[in-house]
């Protein structure tokens, strides 16, 4: 809950506290927050306890934590031994590779190399259209059609 706060900040804390409080008062304070702090954490601990006993025997290994939809699939994810198979047989460097291929119209037998390894680009740039359109093609955005 507080893991982004700075030394500075906590500094910044401190002296508001002793301005606000005093320092006579702070020591008080500050027993009172750490005993609502506990209450709370007791009273959420409590009722944890009590929703596990009232789901039964059959979910005595759920965390609330499993709540969070990222770690619910995260969990799916990791324990699924099918999904795991899926994965280790999916290349994605190579399914990259053979639409780079496709794209710059290579036939899939040759290996693609990229180019930051052979230090050329043999690849045309794509961003720019080299040849000029054909006789009757106009450009896509043509401020003269009509």
């Amino acid at each position: 809950m507080f893991n982004d706060i700075g030394a500075l900040e906590l500094v910044v804390l401190v002296v508001l506290a002793v301005l606000i409080f005093g320092p006579d008062k702070l020591p008080k304070v500050i027993q009172d927050v750490a005993g609502f702090v506990r209450k709370v954490r007791n009273f959420s601990e409590n009722a944890k306890h009590d929703i596990r006993s009232e789901l039964g025997p059959e979910f005595k290994d759920f965390e609330f934590e499993d709540l969070n939809p990222k770690a619910f699939i995260r969990k799916q994810l990791s324990e699924n031994e099918d999904l795991k198979d899926v994965r280790s047989s999916f290349d994605l460097r190579k399914e990259i590779g053979d639409v780079a291929d496709a794209v710059n119209g290579r036939p899939a037998s040759e290996p693609s190399v990229p180019a930051a390894v052979n230090g050329s680009s043999g690849a045309p740039d794509l961003r720019k259209r080299t040849d000029p359109p054909a006789g009757g093609d106009r450009p896509p955005f043509d401020s003269d059609a009509t």
